[in-house]
């Protein structure tokens, strides 16, 4: 199945109805599964905006990579809005250009990861000491517990 994103080829041979009827499928899926067939969907609609909530969530790794690969490609390529919320500061460290932390349900810290995600209000939001080191592979943070 081909999706019309421009430049974008999403070949999803065992969800074929993700732009059609998909409601059987989702409800046999397992968790991850719903995952891709949920983005697939959403990628179906014309929109210059697409909002997801969890969208790794249940996935396995290599499939958080190539979803959120994905998404920064339509951003890049087909100038497409993405408002993601994700739990995996790394994840979040590692795709997106803007972070916006969450305390109690208000936003502390709006900017970049590298100016976001700091020892300091990771600790403070998480109530968990942390360090953020630059990651050995790209250039990002990367935050671990102490």
């Amino acid at each position: 199945m081909t999706f019309p994103r421009a430049k974008h080829k999403i070949h999803l041979i065992e969800y074929r109805p993700a732009c059609g009827e998909a409601s059987e499928i989702l409800a046999l899926s397992r968790n991850c599964e719903r995952q891709r067939i949920l983005l697939a969907r959403a990628l179906c609609q014309p929109t210059p905006i697409l909002l997801l909530d969890e969208p790794t969530a249940h996935l396995d790794l290599q499939y958080q990579v190539s979803l959120l690969e994905l998404v920064r490609n339509l951003v890049r390529e087909d100038n497409l809005a993405v408002r993601i919320a994700l739990h995996d500061l790394n994840l979040a460290a590692r795709y997106a250009d803007r972070v916006a932390l969450m305390v109690a349900g208000k936003i502390t810290a709006l900017g970049p990861p590298r100016e976001v995600l700091t020892p300091e209000l990771i600790s403070h939001a998480y109530c968990l000491p942390v360090e953020v080191v630059e990651h050995p592979l790209s250039d990002s943070p990367l935050v671990l517990p102490r």
